[in-house]
């Protein structure tokens, strides 16, 4: 079996890095005290079913024993490795190093995962719908406080470059120990994707040691089987992961029935994590993960014919075979330490592949649309990234950092279409092809600075300025100051606010430098020839918010946030391949409001999240040959309603055990995202419940067993996430039915 390119760089990336890890050893300080760099003291902890609420400025599950204080550990360099204790310590150094003072922060940990309805086999995007402020979208992706996707991934600190199929299906939950949302007035340390930041804590040593298999299955053919291993051998951490899983409900269906035609999917995923400590001040991270997907797209029976094919004079839409391959491949090494009093720091290097090749069905893709694509894709990515803690004082804490990265992106379309005159007819029932073939190489770089401040006890000033630049399709740069301040009000009550400046370049991997011209006089025609470079977008943003604690059961937290903004970036399906093209509104304007509140009196816990978001741009200024003319005229003098905007959306959950039974339920409801001619109208308000019941046991010569059931949309509500229309939007899309799953897993 070929070991992936990114295993091996990452290999030879953590060889030259070895005479760097020598050199840190030496510098360590032999007395150390284990710091989190959060001086937050009156922050309510998570509770302690696995949830916390946003401006908890909670840490990791890891370190919820400490409640992220600070913890006096002496050792020194050269003492006796104690690998758990030692790994859990430098996980609270590394920890202090990503501070979310003045933003809003959601954390879902790894016990909460489990007593979701799915358990671990919920994908990762449906574990972040439980945060507030998280829209669902078709084709699994999310929409976070107005913004389309602009999410950032980072594991266990280290940002992993988007993929071209939206980086959060390659995820597999079973890796993460914690799952954290960050959004609001982001510190100056988060740029480039910053609607929210999605920050994964991996397991590692406080894992121990065995591992576990299991299988999941039911409706719509459904079949998972994945297996973790996981231990400590010496100063050797590992963790090891992987799942293969396959149904037919690949892609949300394109009609009402809950059984489309063609929708066969098979996806495989793993994930690999090694740490190595050199001393008990420093460790070597090498953490690699791999996916594979096949999609069937699937087939809405019924169409009428659009266009005539020679040789072919009827054809049944039923029988489309349209197909899409994705392959996401990443990988990072690390050093990171401590000398505990003063200095946190970790230094990365990464890579990134990411492919998608789109086969259409070459007859019936030219009778029904008049052209068939086959789209290749594929981006490199590669970079470093350095972050660094220093306690000046026991009121300052700086810290400051850098990033670069580079990538190279190629597209390669083959395209099949039939002549046509100016006005877009058919002339020939005889098809030609186009070869389209593009490259480009693009940089980005960045640089920031930060102080966390306590004037006094009660109040945390965070301050600082970041840089970033792009040499991409366009060349652009932004200094940006960035301002939060969280005040103990009282020690139930905690106040929170921002201020950012954020530029986000465009998503590099879908912007395609391709000519159009040279499908003037096609089937393929596009509606214009505007095609202004897509820009990056630069905004202010403002947050607002307070947390309230209500004994100590009840939690409830409000947060306000406005966004004004300059070329605000959108992204839509400009045709039938699963591939978004990013473009600019000249300006746009996001609000919204959260409310959120957890309670928590074993054996019961629940949640609630309600948000209210209203999020539009003007003037259509870039990619504009996507376009109609007169949706670009419309655009052009009217606010417009962003396609993913969603005005009311919830999500809540229950959880009661019962000696060894755990029943459980999630609940997702919506407004409707936006519709018809240029998003005038939005679709209907939808809800879906979901019921879990979890049983476990712990026999003799059997040891522990776990066995679920769910059911997933309990009321069958039929809903519409798409319903073909509006901006970007290539076809309707409706919500999952009714399903019953059941699953079976052991430890060892």
């Amino acid at each position: 079996m070929r070991t992936p390119d990114p295993v091996r760089r990452a290999v030879a990336l953590l060889v030259s890095m070895s005479a760097l890890t020598a050199a840190a050893a030496r510098a360590e300080s032999p007395a150390i005290t284990a710091a989190t760099g959060d001086t937050s003291n009156a922050t309510p902890a998570a509770s302690p079913d696995g949830w916390a609420a946003p401006g908890a400025n909670t840490q990791s599950a890891a370190d919820a024993a400490s409640a992220g204080r600070p913890a006096s550990v002496a050792n020194t360099a050269n003492a006796p490795l104690d690998v758990e204790i030692n790994a859990t310590k430098l996980d609270r150094a590394r920890n202090g190093l990503s501070p979310d003072t003045g933003s809003s922060v959601y954390t879902i940990d790894a016990q909460a995962i489990d007593t979701m309805p799915a358990g671990q086999n919920t994908s990762l995007n449906q574990v972040l719908l439980q945060a507030p402020g998280v829209v669902q979208d078709s084709y699994g992706q999310l929409h976070v406080r107005g913004d389309h996707a602009d999410l950032q991934y980072r594991i266990d600190g280290i940002l992993i470059p988007e993929a071209i199929s939206g980086f959060g299906q390659a995820i597999d939950t079973h890796i993460a120990n914690s799952v954290s949302l960050l959004t609001g007035a982001l510190p100056a340390q988060y740029g480039y994707r910053t609607a929210g930041v999605v920050d994964i804590q991996t397991k590692g040593a406080s894992a121990g040691d065995g591992g576990d298999i299991g299988v999941y299955g039911g409706s719509h053919g459904t079949l998972d089987y994945d297996a973790t291993v996981y231990g400590t051998r010496g100063a050797l951490t590992y963790f090891f992961t992987g799942s293969l899983n396959q149904n037919n409900l690949g892609i949300e269906a394109p009609t009402s029935d809950g059984s489309p035609l063609h929708d066969f999917t098979r996806q495989a995923s793993g994930f690999g994590y090694l740490s190595y400590l050199l001393n008990p001040l420093t460790r070597v991270n090498l953490m690699f993960g791999t996916s594979t997907a096949h999609f069937e797209l699937p087939n809405t029976p019924g169409l009428t014919p659009q266009y005539a094919l020679a040789g072919h004079p009827d054809f049944d839409s039923a029988n489309l075979d349209e197909n899409q391959y994705e392959l996401n491949e990443f990988a990072a090494v690390s050093l990171q330490g401590t000398n505990g009093d003063a200095l946190d720091y970790q230094i990365a290097l990464f890579t990134r592949y990411t492919r998608t090749q789109f086969n259409p069905d070459p007859i019936g893709d030219l009778i029904f649309n008049g052209v068939a694509s086959q789209d290749y894709h594929n981006n490199v990515a590669t970079g470093a990234q350095t972050d660094l803690t220093y306690r000046l004082t026991p009121t300052h804490t700086l810290r400051f950092g850098g990033y670069v990265e580079q990538e190279h992106a190629t597209f390669r379309d083959a395209v099949s279409v039939f002549p046509a005159d100016s006005a877009g007819n058919q002339t020939s029932d005889v098809p030609f092809s186009i070869q389209n073939e593009s490259g480009q190489t693009g940089h980005l770089y960045s640089l920031y600075v930060q102080d966390e401040w306590k004037p006094v006890e009660r109040l945390t000033i965070n301050y600082g300025l970041r840089y970033d630049r792009m040499d991409e399709y366009v060349s652009a740069s932004q200094l940006s100051p960035r301002l939060g301040l969280v005040f103990d009000l009282t020690p139930t009550t905690i106040l929170h606010a921002g201020y950012a400046r954020y530029f986000t370049p465009p998503a590099f991997e879908l912007v395609n430098s391709g000519t159009i011209a040279q499908f003037e006089g096609t089937t393929n025609q596009q509606p214009n020839t505007l095609n202004d470079a897509v820009k990056p977008e630069r905004s202010h943003t403002f947050d607002l918010g307070v947390t309230q604690q209500f004994g100590p059961h009840l939690s409830v937290g409000l947060d306000a946030y406005y966004k004004i903004v300059t070329d605000l970036l959108d992204e839509g399906q400009f045709g039938t391949a699963l591939i978004y093209t990013p473009f600019n509104y000249a300006r746009g304007r996001v609000m919204g409001a959260e409310l959120t509140a957890n309670y928590h009196d074993d054996p019961f816990s629940a949640y609630v999240n309600l948000t209210y978001s209203h999020a539009q741009g003007t003037d259509i200024e870039s990619a504009q040959f996507n376009i109609d003319a007169a949706t670009l005229a419309y655009a052009a003098n009217n606010w417009i309603n962003l396609d993913h905007d969603q005005m009311f959306t919830g999500s809540a959950g229950a959880r009661y055990r019962w000696n060894h039974t755990t029943f459980t339920s999630d609940l997702l409801f919506g407004s409707g995202l936006r519709s018809g001619f240029a998003n005038t109208d939005h679709l209907p308000f939808y809800t879906q419940v979901n019921l879990g019941v979890i049983q476990q046991f712990n026999e003799p010569y059997v040891g522990p067993v776990t066995i679920r059931l769910a059911v997933i949309n309990l009321f069958n509500r039929v809903y519409e996430l798409r319903d073909g229309s509006g901006i970007g939007v290539e076809a309707p899309q409706y919500g999952p039915q009714r399903a019953f799953y059941a699953g079976l897993s052991k430890s060892f």
